[in-house]
């Protein structure tokens, strides 16, 4: 006994020595890694995508599914989305197919590639109450409550399937609560970014993908700890609550979570980029093409079937008409052969020009 609390002593000892490392390397990462004289041409161009779970490790189980499954679905949905819709974005994946990854090298993915946003997509679980449902969106930090201290547990108990998991964690463990409290040492350079897509993350689920919104929080998983960037946990229901694993286990119920994710990041990615550009001028706002497929005066849900299965659906208000479009590019010969593919589940699809979140005639846009 008194060798186990010993080793339990140095193995913490190690913990936190290798976290105030850490911190001081965030830092001085944080202050080098922007010149002065760069730092208005800053740009989101790398988001990691990280589906929970995968091989070995099922995740939570539902009645009729397994989590690993729909976290992979939505991730590689997200994916797409974001390529096809964002120009000049890389999306990298943790895992495309249904393989066990370690934690800690999920978080090594994302910082060898200096991206620029991590996201982790999971499905929780509560089979004490099959009634709760909703989504949630953590970032790094303490748990405030018990319920997130159990998600945080629940997740990062990943890491025993991994061989020798005591060797690359610094001695944490899962279960011990003075683990967590060590986590208070390490102070989240990236915390307020992080939050900002969180709450994006969380407004779009609630307003456009109706989904119950539980809100933003804070716990200590351990995928979160080793990336080097912002980065989320995403919780995209319940799958203990039979209607909802069903919505999750559906092609359109993940169709609905990633597109609503996939706004959140356009959203973000503008809003950082926005914010970074401190030049003295103020530059003509850029002008995008994209495809009109619809419009109604009646406001159209994201996830209806008059739109096809299609993603990153956006929508603009003319007047008493709302107007529903596709694809994003500065290019009009690219917008001409989107538009091409696109007329063939929508005939009378047409290219829009938009301009700061207006639609612009096209013509105008050209003449820029």
């Amino acid at each position: 006994m008194y060798q186990r609390n010993l080793f339990i002593f140095f193995n913490q000892k190690r913990f936190i020595l290798i976290l105030i490392l850490l911190v001081i390397t965030f830092f001085s990462t944080s202050v080098s890694s922007q010149p002065t004289n760069e730092i208005n041409e800053y740009k989101i161009k790398t988001v990691v995508i990280d589906a929970g779970h995968g091989g070995k490790d099922s995740g939570a189980v539902g009645k009729k599914t397994l989590e690993k499954h729909i976290a992979l679905a939505i991730a590689l949905k997200l994916g797409h989305y974001i390529e096809q819709n964002i120009k000049d974005i890389e999306v990298i994946y943790t895992r495309k197919t249904d393989k066990f990854i370690e934690l800690h090298k999920r978080g090594d993915i994302a910082n060898k590639a200096h991206a620029d946003l991590f996201i982790s997509i999971h499905v929780n679980s509560f089979p004490n109450n099959s009634r709760i449902s909703g989504t949630e969106t953590y970032v790094m930090g303490l748990h405030t409550d018990e319920r997130n201290f159990e998600v945080a547990k629940k997740e990062n108990s990943v890491i025993t399937f991994e061989e020798d998991y005591t060797l690359h964690y610094e001695g944490f463990d899962p279960n011990s609560t003075e683990s967590y409290i060590i986590f208070s040492l390490m102070q989240n350079t990236f915390l307020d970014q992080s939050l900002d897509f969180a709450s994006l993350v969380q407004d779009q689920f609630r307003d456009r993908a109706k989904r119950t919104d539980r809100g933003v929080r804070q716990a200590g998983f351990v995928v979160l700890w080793r990336t080097t960037m912002p980065s989320v946990l995403i919780e995209t229901g319940y799958i203990s609550n039979p209607r909802e694993e069903m919505f999750l286990s559906a092609e359109t119920g993940q169709d609905y979570i990633a597109s609503a994710i996939f706004r959140a990041f356009r959203d973000y990615k503008k809003d950082i980029e926005s914010r970074s550009d401190f030049s003295t001028s103020e530059p003509d706002k850029p002008v995008y093409f994209k495809v009109q497929v619809a419009s109604s005066k009646k406001q159209i849900p994201a996830d209806s079937r008059i739109f096809k299965g299609y993603g990153g659906i956006e929508e603009f208000r003319v007047g008493d008409w709302y107007k529903y479009a596709v694809g994003n590019t500065s290019s009009y010969n690219e917008i001409i052969e989107l538009n091409k593919t696109i007329k063939k589940d929508f005939k009378d699809a047409f290219i829009i020009a938009v301009k700061e979140d207006k639609i612009i005639p096209v013509n105008e846009a050209l003449n820029k």
